[in-house]
C-alpha cells in the first residue's frame, strides 16, 4: 500500500495502518471509540487527522526536526553531493520549510552499516524526525523502500522526494560511464 499521498482511506488501508481487523474498525465505529466519516453512498472512510489523532500525536507543537539527506557512493562524487545538498536547500527554501539538519554521507546504498543513516533511523524511532527530504529514494534506501515507507507511516514520519531529482541520476550515471 502506498501511503505517501493518501489523505483518505478504505476501512481495510486504515485497519492495515492502525495494526487492527476491519471488524474492530466497524466496532469502534458503533460504540464511538472511533467514528468513521461517511461518503454520500454510505461507505465508510477515515482521514489521515483521524490517523494522528487515534494515536495521539499533537501536530500544532509538534518540535520534531526537518533533515536532507545527501548520499553519493564515493568521495569521487563529490560535487554530486554538493549539487544534492544545494538542490535541496534551494526545494525546502521554495516551500517554506526550515530545515534543521543536513546529512552528507558517502557509501553504498547496499550498505546497512552507514554510520549517519543509522544515527538517523535512531532519531526517527525517538521521535525525534519530522521529516526526511532526498532527491531521489535510492538516495536514503535501495531495497526495502516499499517497508520502509510504511514504517515512516507508523512513526508519522513524512518522506519527500523532490520532483527534480533526474539531473543527479544523469550525472552520476555519467560518471560511472566515464570511469
Amino acid at each position: 500500500m502506498n501511503t505517501s499521498n493518501i489523505t483518505n482511506y478504505k476501512p481495510k488501508d486504515f485497519a492495515e495502518l492502525l495494526g487492527v481487523s476491519v471488524k474492530t474498525l466497524q466496532r469502534w465505529d458503533r460504540e464511538g471509540t472511533l467514528k468513521a466519516n461517511r461518503t454520500p453512498t454510505d461507505r465508510r472512510y477515515y482521514t489521515y487527522n483521524q490517523y494522528l489523532q487515534f494515536k495521539g500525536i499533537d501536530t500544532e507543537n509538534d518540535t520534531r526536526q526537518v533533515v536532507i539527506y545527501a548520499r553519493v557512493s564515493t568521495r569521487d562524487q563529490k560535487d554530486d553531493l554538493q549539487n544534492q545538498v544545494s538542490f535541496l536547500r534551494q526545494f525546502c527554501n521554495a516551500r517554506g520549510m526550515i530545515v534543521d539538519q543536513c546529512i552528507e554521507e558517502y557509501g553504498s546504498s547496499l550498505n546497512y552499516n552507514r554510520k549517519k543513516w543509522n544515527q538517523l533511523l535512531d532519531e526517527v524511532m525517538e521521535q525525534k524526525i519530522k521529516t526526511i527530504i532526498v532527491t531521489h529514494k535510492d538516495r536514503f534506501i535501495r531495497l526495502g523502500y516499499d517497508w520502509f515507507e510504511k514504517f515512516c507511516m507508523k512513526v508519522n514520519l513524512t518522506w519527500l522526494k523532490s520532483r527534480a531529482s533526474g539531473r543527479f541520476r544523469r550525472q552520476t550515471k555519467y560518471r560511472r560511464i566515464r570511469l
